[in-house]
């Protein structure tokens, strides 16, 4: 999961689907939205789906993809955990909300 949210075209497209959440948005529109070339957009949507990063359903000839809020959420907690629970890197407490 972190090889795949460490390229940044793939973090880009988690952040704009998180942003369209719950919905999605087909894959189109985040072609658009992000100015990447189809083919490329392509593969970074399979590795992100590879990693369960997102979903992805079809509706007629559309592909709607959704981040996995889920999965993030573990991530996330994993991070919380290691860092400001474990070791006392960081205090938990200082860990308001994300920028």
């Amino acid at each position: 999961m972190f090889s795949a949210l460490g390229a940044e075209p793939r973090l880009r497209i988690v952040r704009l689907l998180l942003a369209a959440h719950p919905t999605g948005m087909v894959a189109g529109d985040i072609q658009r939205e992000l100015d990447i070339p189809p083919s490329t957009l392509s593969h970074h949507l399979d590795k992100l789906k590879s990693e369960d990063l997102v979903t992805v359903r079809r509706e007629g000839t559309f592909l709607w993809y959704r981040a996995n809020t889920e999965a993030l959420a573990e991530l996330l907690g994993f991070l919380y955990a290691e860092c400001c629970t474990r070791n006392h890197a960081i205090r938990g407490k200082s860990i308001v909300c994300c920028r």
